[in-house]
């Protein structure tokens, strides 16, 4: 298997996998990535987690393996992070210890400084798939074995606002852009990202990219604010590439306004999670117990809940979000599209 948000088998080591790997992180070089290098241009990689300079783990699909120790100090780890976060047009120190970036075609980089580390600087490096899965693809690997591939091109198709759930690596992000690149290809498709990794084959896709403030504290455009400045520009669907934070009552607002066909994905570890989720995320954008269950229940129709075994990962299960006696929000399973 292919790892992080990969589901098709392959060749480990193909030539034509590493080349295609290769030319996507051309654009700022190879020795950038210093002694990471090998691992960033093996295409069977997903996952490079640096954990100070004495760690080393390398994901290729079936779970993180530690590798032989690199040999670098701590400086020399600290100044190839800081060289990284630069590529993607941000900064780290003292002050903003923690960063995450996207570089190039979509490698998406996370950085923390010590002291926060306790350990010494932490690499985070997420690899994105050489190839773009279709719906198509996703089921030839059995990620719809459990729910039927053409239930959910059913939700695509009546336009339905959908939440995509699942812990981390479930698949949350693959499953999204393979949706959003079967959508009827006259639709104006608008992403909201913190750092983007949707890679949506689309004719009429457009992304915005969260911006964190420069140096002097200035210039900060986040999820929130490109959400109204998304609906400025006409979406057919409009898309937040994950719900983490305040930002989820303007989402909300504009699903509830006749945006019709929008979706999104949470981190939850189980379907009856999603609902406490949800209602924590609403405390922090300062709604009401009850005003976040009818708003969430009025602007979603279908949950999708994806499950992660160490070498596979599925849609699990359906569900749909229902008020029970006290309004509060609840979520009732089903095997079949509401």
């Amino acid at each position: 298997m292919l790892g992080q948000d990969r589901f098709v088998v392959c060749r480990p080591g193909s030539e034509r996998m590493t080349t295609a790997r290769r030319r996507s992180i051309a654009g700022f070089g190879l020795d950038e990535f210093g002694p990471l290098s090998d691992f960033v241009t093996d295409a069977a990689v997903t996952d490079v987690f640096v954990n100070g300079p004495g760690e080393v783990w390398v994901d290729r699909g079936g779970g993180a393996m530690r590798q032989e120790p690199i040999g670098w100090d701590e400086g020399t780890l600290r100044d190839l992070a800081v060289r990284l976060i630069g590529l993607g047009g941000r900064h780290i120190d003292e002050a903003t210890p923690c960063v995450d970036v996207r570089l190039y075609d979509g490698i998406r980089i996370h950085a923390v400084l010590p002291p926060i580390s306790t350990g010494g600087t932490l690499l985070s490096i997420r690899l994105p798939r050489v190839e773009k899965l279709g719906l198509d693809d996703l089921d030839a690997a059995g990620f719809f074995s459990r729910i039927e591939l053409r239930t959910v091109q059913d939700l695509v198709l009546r336009r339905q606002n959908l939440l995509i759930t699942g812990a981390g690596g479930s698949g949350k992000t693959t499953l999204l852009a393979a949706l959003l690149s079967s959508a009827n290809r006259s639709d104006r498709i608008i992403a909201i990202e913190d750092v983007s990794e949707l890679r949506v084959t689309h004719p009429h896709f457009v992304s915005l990219e969260a911006r964190q403030a420069n140096l002097e504290g200035a210039g900060q455009l986040g999820l929130e604010r490109l959400v109204r400045e998304a609906l400025r520009m006409r979406p057919d669907r409009l898309v937040l590439g994950e719900c983490r934070g305040a930002e989820i009552r303007e989402l909300l607002a504009a699903l509830n306004t006749g945006h019709d066909g929008g979706a999104g994905t949470l981190h939850a570890n189980s379907l009856d999670d999603v609902p406490a989720r949800i209602e924590a995320l609403g405390a922090l954008a300062g709604m009401s117990p009850t005003a976040i269950a009818r708003q969430t229940v009025s602007a979603i129709g279908t949950v999708l809940h994806l499950q992660r075994d160490r070498d596979t990962r599925q849609l699990a299960q359906i569900g749909r979000f229902a008020l029970d006696r006290r309004d509060r929000l609840c979520m009732v399973p089903s095997d079949v599209a509401p």
